[in-house]
C-alpha cells in the first residue's frame, strides 16, 4: 500500500536511530516519503557510523547525535520514538505539551495498514511463538508480514508490501505496546505468553507499570476480538484486569497441544509455546492438521536455545536471548538427561531474584563459566569454584576445555548485555562466531 502522504512534507522528529536495523529502515522510508526529518540519538556519530553511512544520500534529513535537544521537540507534526525511551522522558513530556502527536512504528503500521493483526507479548516465548503463528498461517497459504519487535525488520519499511490479502503478525514487548496504548489499538488476536520481573530498571521497580504496558495488548480490543493468555501469565493479568477486558479469553497451556505430536525443537516450555501458537491458529479457523505440519518442522531460532554445531561430541547451545534467571533455568530444565552441562552465563545485573537459578545451578551444571559483569557478583556470593572472565572468547575456551563427549555447552547468561557487548545478538553473534571455529 502507498502510506506516503501520511509523512510527506511533514516535519517529524525520530528518536533512536539505533544500530539493529529497525530505526534505520523506519527513518529510511520516512526520508523517501518526502518527511523533512529530525534524527536525534544519545549515541554519539562515531557509536552510529554503521546506520549514518546508509542514510548519507538523503538531503531531507539533519541529526542531534550524543544529546537530545529541547527545540527538536517543538514545531513538529509528529515525534516517532524508539523503544526504550524512558517514561519520565522530558523530551516526549515535552512534546506532549505542544500537543504534538508521539507515535512508535508499530502502532503505525498497524493503524495505517489496517490489516488483521496477531500481535504476540510475555516476558519469555513471545518470539517463539510469534515464529509459530507465522510458521502455520504460511503453511495455510495466508500471506504474512511479520513485524514489531524483530531483528533488522522496519514496521514502517512493511507499509508498501502490505496488500489487502495479507495478516499482519506482531511481536510485541512492553515497550512496543506503548505505542499501541497511545495509539488506543490492539490487535484483533492477541497472545500472552508469560509474565514474569523484568526490566524493573526501566521501571524503577514498579512491576505494575511493566504489566500495564503489557496489558496494551489487550485492552482496546473489541468484544468479536480474541485473548489467549499463556496459563503461566493468567494469574498476573487477570487479578489485575479480568473486569477490563473486553474481548474473549481462554487460558491455555501445554496440555493444549494433543500428546502425540512430536516438536523438533527441545523442551516442556517450546510444547507450552506451541500451544499458544495452535490456539491463535484455531482463532483463525486453521485446520489442526496444518499447524500439526508447521509446528513439528519448526526449528529453534537464533539465540533461543539454539543449536549451533556438534563437536566431538558435544552440543553447543546459543542461548542469548537468556536475559533473566528464569530463561536460563528454562534452558537447564530443557538440557535435562542430554549428559553433562557446560554453563556460561553472568553480564549486566537488572535486579531480578535470582534464587531459584542459583539453587537448581548445583544440581543440574557440571561446570559453571562466568562472564563479568554487575550482576555476576551476585551469582559468585552463592557459587564456588566458578571460572570468571572478561572475554567470551576466555570463557569459551575454558567450555570446550571441561566438555567431554555426550555434554552441552550452554550459552545462557540470564543477564543483560550491557557492558562486554553492543546488545544481546552481538554476545550471541559473538558466540556463534567461535563455535563455528572449532
Amino acid at each position: 500500500m502507498d502510506a506516503s502522504a501520511a509523512f510527506r512534507g511533514k516535519k517529524i522528529t525520530v528518536m533512536g536511530l539505533g544500530l539493529l536495523g529497525r530505526g534505520l529502515g523506519d527513518i529510511r522510508y520516512l526520508a523517501e516519503c518526502g518527511a523533512e526529518l529530525i534524527v536525534t540519538d544519545l549515541k554519539t556519530r562515531e557509536q552510529l557510523e554503521t546506520s549514518l553511512v546508509e542514510l548519507q544520500n538523503y538531503s531531507n534529513i539533519r541529526y542531534t547525535l550524543g544529546e537530545h535537544r529541547l527545540e527538536d521537540f517543538h514545531d513538529r507534526d509528529l515525534i516517532v520514538k524508539a523503544a526504550g525511551v524512558p517514561l519520565d522522558s522530558v523530551f516526549v513530556a515535552e512534546a506532549r505539551k505542544h500537543n504534538i502527536p508521539v507515535a512508535m512504528s508499530g502502532a503505525l503500521l498497524a493503524s495505517l495498514s489496517q490489516l488483521p493483526c496477531v500481535g504476540i507479548t510475555g516476558t519469555r516465548g513471545k518470539s517463539t511463538v510469534t515464529h509459530m503463528i507465522k510458521a502455520i498461517y504460511e503453511a495455510a497459504g495466508k500471506k504474512v508480514l511479520l513485524g514489531g519487535n524483530v531483528r533488522g525488520v522496519s514496521n514502517l519499511a512493511l507499509l508498501p508490501e502490505a496488500t489487502s490479502e495479507h495478516v499482519l503478525i506482531m511481536e510485541l514487548d512492553s515497550w512496543q505496546l506503548q505505542g499501541f496504548g497511545d495509539a488506543g489499538i490492539s490487535p484483533q488476536i492477541g497472545v500472552f505468553t508469560t509474565f514474569f520481573p523484568d526490566h524493573l530498571n526501566y521501571y524503577k521497580g514498579d512491576i505494575e507499570a511493566y504489566l500495564s504496558d503489557k496489558a496494551q495488548l489487550f485492552l482496546n480490543q473489541k468484544a468479536s476480538d480474541a485473548l489467549i493468555i499463556g496459563e503461566q501469565a493468567a494469574s498476573a493479568v487477570m487479578s489485575e484486569y479480568k473486569d477490563e477486558i473486553p474481548s474473549r479469553i481462554m487460558v491455555a497451556g501445554a496440555d493444549l497441544l494433543p500428546a502425540d505430536w512430536t516438536l523438533a525443537v527441545p523442551g516442556e516450555h517450546n510444547r507450552y509455546n506451541a500451544a499458544l501458537a495452535l490456539a491463535a491458529a484455531r482463532e483463525a479457523n486453521i485446520d489442526d492438521a496444518v499447524s500439526r505440519r508447521a509446528l513439528e518442522a519448526f526449528l529453534s531460532l537464533p539465540g533461543r536455545l539454539e543449536l549451533v554445531c556438534e563437536k566431538n561430541g558435544v552440543k553447543i547451545y546459543n542461548d542469548t536471548n537468556s536475559t533473566t534467571p528464569e530463561a536460563a533455568l528454562v534452558a537447564l530444565k530443557a538440557l535435562e538427561g542430554e549428559g553433562g552441562i557446560v554453563l556460561i552465563m553472568g553480564g549486566a545485573d537488572k535486579g531480578l531474584d535470582m534464587n531459584e537459578l542459583l539453587l537448581e545451578i548445583p544440581k543440574r551444571v557440571k561446570r559453571l563459566i562466568m562472564l563479568a559483569g554487575t550482576g555476576t557478583s551476585r551469582v559468585l556470593e552463592h557459587t564456588t569454584g566458578a571460572s570468571v572472565y572478561d572475554s567470551l572468547e576466555a570463557a569459551f575456551a575454558e567450555a570446550v576445555h571441561s566438555a567431554a563427549p555426550g555434554d552441552s555447552i550452554l550459552f545462557s547468561p540470564a543477564f543483560a548485555s550491557f557492558g562486554m557487548f553492543k546488545n544481546e545478538y552481538d554476545r550471541g553473534d559473538q558466540f556463534v562466531a567461535l563455535a563455528t571455529k572449532l
